[in-house]
């Protein structure tokens, strides 16, 4: 329960970053399209998140067409990751088998750009 309010909330977050923070718009227009998502391994609990300079929609599940997914090994390693990203916590998460990454590793990058101005 804790991993899907945190889901929903980044939701939240972003649409706020997106109506407040022009570097965050600007960023999103160079992308153009940004569709990312986040879920456990099991699918149990998966949010994705479809952003464009004109605005930011989240919902429940994991759709085909995403760029990016971040799969977790389970709820609590998601929460622990979520709750403190960093550029080393990705890495270790990664090397560990905490995380795995479908999609293309650049685009990881670009939500890294974007989520500093959470």
């Amino acid at each position: 329960m804790k991993l899907k309010l945190m889901l929903w909330w980044l939701g939240v977050m972003l649409k706020r970053a997106r109506s407040r923070k022009a570097a965050f718009r600007e960023s999103l227009e160079k992308f153009q399209r940004f569709d990312w998502g986040v879920a456990t391994e099991d699918l149990s609990i998966a949010r994705h998140y479809r952003m464009t300079p004109q605005a930011v929609h989240s919902d429940t599940g994991l759709p085909v067409d995403l760029m990016l997914e971040l799969r977790f090994r389970d709820a609590d390693s998601a929460t622990r990751f979520l709750s403190k990203p960093s550029q080393r916590a990705f890495r270790e998460g990664l090397f560990d088998g905490r995380l795995r990454l479908v999609g293309d590793s650049r685009d990881l990058e670009r939500l890294q750009s974007l989520l500093k101005y959470l």
